[in-house]
């Protein structure tokens, strides 16, 4: 199941949405493997990329809260911080079970649905917030 990025999911601040349409295209290229049945390797290798670019694009979000002062930081930084226990936990399956349709459907729960949810609430919250402070 491809996610699309749309104008809906747009924040207003070009940097954070330009990195959710990159987190999008690494997670549609993590499914198509699975889907494909490519190996360990490439799963593994976009796998590592998408945990290492969560990690960047969180730290870009949270630098603007602080930056800007943003009341709902602590709320925030903690939703980014259960996503990436989470997103560890995918990992770790992956490691142990290899790449298949139960780290599609985990896929799915723990990625998709959580960014789809996270961005068009709390980060569009986000968003106007910093459209009033930039």
């Amino acid at each position: 199941m491809a996610i699309q990025w749309d104008q809906s999911l747009s924040v207003g601040i070009d940097k954070i949405d330009n990195q959710h349409k990159e987190l999008f295209n690494r997670v549609n290229a993590l499914l198509d493997a699975c889907n494909q049945g490519k190996g360990k390797q490439v799963v593994g290798e976009i796998i590592d990329f998408l945990g290492d670019y969560v990690v960047t694009h969180f730290g870009a979000e949270e630098r603007y809260m602080q930056q800007y002062n943003y009341p709902d930081y602590g709320a925030h930084k903690a939703m980014h911080d259960g996503f990436i226990d989470s997103f560890g936990q995918l990992k770790k399956k992956f490691e142990s079970e290899g790449p298949g349709i139960q780290l599609v459907l985990q896929t799915n729960r723990t990625v998709v649905d959580w960014l789809i949810k996270h961005i068009g609430n709390t980060d569009k919250a986000l968003g106007t917030f910093l459209k009033t402070k930039m």
